[in-house]
Formats: structure tokens, C-alpha cells, sequence
């Protein structure tokens, strides 16, 4: 279907009525040097073209024929795409200073307001990461106490699926408990029961929103928000942003009513702490107020959730489809670990199963676009000029699906962790949490909770697919979204004891 049929006239004539007032750019001739690209059209730009479900693929296609480092126009801005390992290394990590800005879309000032981690720019950004990276170290991640907290979430996760007594299920929404619980605890100092309905409700919050954050709908929205009355997308995940500050503006009122500053519990703690410092000092250029506090909150509960049990669901997927590998890890799983219970300390014995997580992150390119980037400063790349302020896609899916990295690259395929003699080894490529300044902060927490989540499952069940449906049948096409998890599917978790 031709990607304009389902647009009215009426949002033709919006679109027209935006480009009078607001569009210059078009008429001003590109920077000189500036990136090549497709031929954009009046007021659309290179709209027309893009796939409206995975715009990535799209890009992918595009940089075959302009190369790493080409310009696609998004409506009245242009954008300036990175393909290919060499070339996001170059400007995430060798200029990650030039690379580190978020450029400043309609639906992420309404969102973050410019508050919080993952959507801010400068000093706000600077404070807030310094702090978020430090505090959550100080209650454990990376360390043995938040382990300690996630085996215990292993056992309720392998209860609940014993539950089931090998009947089929859906496992979406109770991996995100499970997952989600971990972020709670550094939060919040607490769990919450799978079952409770104000955290379901939080979950699917949480879930509806990181797909509509990718959806062709909110893309017109952050180009021409003039339509937003239009756009249904935008509206409904201001509204779940709402919904979601109004389910948790009691935990911070029951957290500074009972605030010790000799007794910190949790993330919000600290922050609350802060926040009575900076009021003592009475600054003036105040970081710890309760925007700030909303945001960075709502980024580690969202972040801290969607991308890891996503990964998990992948990954119960990904075993169902290759029963072979599912065989290999649970035989090293019982050789190294026994049936004791699977800890850290097991990983690095363990590097068949280590390599089939890494390769379970890489297939499943659940971030395809990154979160997008914006230039801090004029740059050049790969001789090509870029001003100040211009909006960056460093291209992930390029990276991990790289054809001249990795041996079989649309294949699920382990073996690209492994040497020859079965050890483990690391890939410079390997780049599903990003790189440089905006890294994901925590790929230390993911990772620990990833190896211990995934071997204490197949550890206690082997996965198989309901009755009447075989391998093949399995869908491993992903979903539509700004994350994209597989589709919904169920399985059998059948005892292994």
C-alpha cells in the first residue's frame, strides 16, 4: 500500500499550512560537504520512501548506495545516518564529546521538559548521569547485594512458571515483573507481587509507550507538531507519562515523610537527600528538584524494564527455535553449576552459554535505530562536514548485523563468541547498549541480571513450543516499536527434575 493512501486531505492541507510557517529549510542550500542522500521532496522531505514500521531497514538500504555516512531529510530536518561498525566507533567513542547531545524534538521536550538522564542535554545531563551512575553503585549494581536480589526473584520467576505445570503461557508481562523488580529494589527497597494491578498497570504503561515511541505516528508528531490533534500516538503517550507520575507521586511522598538521612534505603533516598542540601544551600542553580526526580525515575524504571525482559523473551524464544543449542547450554549449565544455584561467579566457566546471551543481545537488535544523537559541536566525519545541533542516527542494527564483522551476521549463531578452542572472546562490534557518552548505564546491571535470570530457567525447564506447533512455525520477525521484542508467542516450560 502506498505509504500516503491512508492520509486525508485534511492533514495534506495541515502539512502545507506547517511548511508556509514554519519551513525555511528547504530553500537554503545544503553545508557545504555535508553528507549525500536521497533527493528530498517539498515539504516530506525523504518521507515517502521511508518503511513506516522499521525505518531502519530503509537506512540500511540507503547506505548501500551512499555509503556509511549519508543525509535523509525527516520532513522539514535533516538527519545525518552512521552505518557500520567503523563509522559509529569513529563518532561515538573517537569524538564522543562532538557526538553526546539529544537534539530537540517536540515529543522529547514534552516528555523530559529537559529534565532526567536519557533525554536532557548539558549541565542538567552532566549532574544527573554523575549522580544516577554513583548512587546506583552505592546500592549494589554490579555488586553482590543487588545479585543477591536477583536470585531471589529467580526463584519467584521459577515458581511462577512451575505454576503453569507445562501448559502453554505468555511470558511478556511476568518477565517484566520479574525484571522490573530489580529496578525497583534500588529505587523503591522493595518488590511487588506479579499479580498486583497498579504494577501491571505501570508495566503496560511502560510497554505501550516504548512501542508507540517508534511509531510512524509520533516520527510526523516530532516533524510537524502542528498536527498533534492528528496524531493519536502522542497523545496517548502523554497520557500513559500522566498516569504513570500520578501511580508514583505517593512513593515520594511516603518517602520523604519517612527520610533518614543516617538510614538511606534506596535510589530515591539519595535523591531526596540532595534535594534538601541544595535547598540548605539555597542555590540557585538547583539540580535536585522533583522534575528532575520524576524523570531520572521514570527513565530507570522504563530502561531498567523494557530492554532486559525483552531480551529474556528473545531468548526463551531463540532456545524453543534451536533445540540444539538449548541442549549445549543446559549440559554446561549442570557441569559447572550442578543444581546449585547459578551465580556470577559461574559466568566466566561457563563460555558457551556466555557467548549464546551475547549473541541472543546481537541477533535481537531490540534498539535498531539507537536512541537518536545530535552534534555538540561543528564536526567533521569521514570528510564529511556537520554543523552544530544536527540530529544523528548512529545506526545499531548496521553495528551488530556488520557483514564485514561478523562471520554469519542474519544468522543465530554463537559460535561469534567462541575461539577455536571453545573460549569465549569479545567482539569490538558487540554494541547492543551503545557506545561512548550515552552508553546505557546500566549494561552492568543487564548483564549480570541476563546470565542469571537465563541460566536459572534453563536450568530448571526445557522450553518447547505449545502442542501443534513446531520449530519452523516459530515467528522470530520482530515487533513494531522503538524497541522491537519478538512477537507475542507462547511456550511450555516443562521441569527438567
Amino acid at each position: 500500500m502506498d505509504w500516503m493512501e491512508p492520509i486525508p486531505a485534511l492533514f495534506l492541507f495541515i502539512l502545507m499550512v506547517s511548511f508556509v510557517l514554519k519551513l525555511g529549510t528547504f530553500g537554503e542550500k545544503s553545508s557545504q560537504n555535508f553528507p549525500p542522500g536521497p533527493r528530498p521532496l517539498p515539504l516530506i522531505g525523504n518521507l515517502h520512501i521511508i518503511d513506516r514500521k522499521r525505518p531502519h531497514r530503509t537506512m540500511l538500504k540507503l547506505s548501500k548506495q551512499y555509503g556509511p555516512v549519508f543525509s535523509i531529510q525527516m520532513g522539514p530536518r535533516k538527519a545525518v545516518v552512521l552505518t557500520g561498525y567503523e563509522t559509529v566507533k569513529e563518532a561515538l567513542v573517537n569524538q564522543a564529546d562532538a557526538f553526546a547531545d539529544r537534539p530537540t524534538f517536540a515529543l522529547f521536550q514534552e516528555l523530559a521538559e529537559g529534565f532526567g538522564v536519557i533525554l536532557s542535554n548539558g549541565e542538567n545531563w552532566k549532574v544527573m548521569r554523575r549522580f544516577v551512575v554513583s548512587t546506583l553503585r552505592a546500592y549494589g549494581m554490579g555488586k553482590r547485594t543487588i545479585e543477591d536480589r536477583i536470585v531471589e526473584e529467580c526463584s519467584v520467576l521459577i515458581n511462577k512458571f512451575e505454576s503453569y505445570e507445562g501448559n502453554p503461557f505468555e511470558t511478556t508481562t511476568i518477565m517484566n515483573a520479574a525484571v522490573a523488580n530489580i529496578i525497583v529494589a534500588l529505587l523503591l527497597d522493595k518488590r511487588f507481587d506479579y499479580e498486583d494491578p497498579t504494577y501491571i498497570r505501570l508495566l503496560k504503561l511502560v510497554n505501550e509507550s516504548a512501542l508507540l515511541f517508534g511509531s510512524f505516528s509520533v516520527m510526523l508528531y516530532n516533524m510537524f507538531p502542528a498536527l498533534d490533534f492528528l496524531l493519536g500516538a502522542r497523545k496517548t503517550v502523554m497520557q500513559n507519562r500522566g498516569e504513570m507520575f500520578t501511580i508514583i507521586n505517593p512513593t515520594f511522598i511516603k518517602h520523604l515523610r519517612d527520610l533518614d538521612e543516617n538510614d538511606q534505603r534506596s535510589f530515591i533516598d539519595s535523591f531526596l537527600i540532595q534535594q534538601q542540601e541544595e535547598e540548605k544551600k539555597k542555590k540557585t542553580n538547583a539540580y535536585f528538584h522533583n522534575k528532575n526526580l520524576k524523570a531520572v525515575v521514570a527513565n530507570l524504571f522504563a530502561a531498567g524494564m523494557e530492554t532486559t525482559s525483552t531480551t529474556l523473551c528473545w531468548g526463551l524464544l531463540l532456545m524453543m527455535k534451536y533445540p540444539e543449542i538449548q541442549r549445549k547450554v543446559q549440559e554446561e549449565i549442570a557441569k559447572v553449576v550442578g543444581s546449585s544455584q547459578p551465580r556470577i561467579e559461574h559466568r566466566t566457566k561457563m563460555p558457551y552459554t556466555d557467548a549464546v546471551i551475547h549473541e541472543i543481545l546481537r541477533f535481537s537488535n531490540i534498539v535498531p535505530t539507537n536512541m537518536p544523537h545530535a552534534t555538540a559541536a561543528d564536526v567533521t566525519l569521514n570528510g564529511y562536514f556537520i554543523p552544530k545541533g544536527t540530529f544523528i542516527i548512529p545506526l545499531l542494527a548496521s553495528v551488530l548485523h556488520d557483514e564485514s564483522q561478523w562471520e554469519k551476521p542474519h544468522k543465530f549463531y554463537p559460535e561469534h563468541f567462541l575461539n577455536s578452542e571453545g573460549k569465549f572472546v569479545k567482539r569490538d562490534a558487540f554494541m547492543p547498549f551503545s557506545a561512548g557518552r550515552r552508553a546505557c548505564i546500566g549494561e552492568t546491571l543487564a548483564k549480570m541480571e541476563l546470565f542469571l535470570f537465563f541460566t536459572s530457567l534453563l536450568q530448571k525447564f526445557t522450553f518447547q513450543p505449545p502442542p501443534g506447533t513446531s520449530q519452523e512455525d516459530l515467528d522470530l520477525t520482530p515487533a513494531v516499536g522503538f524497541t522491537t521484542p519478538p512477537m507475542p508467542y507462547q511456550l511450555c516450560a516443562l521441569p527438567r527434575f
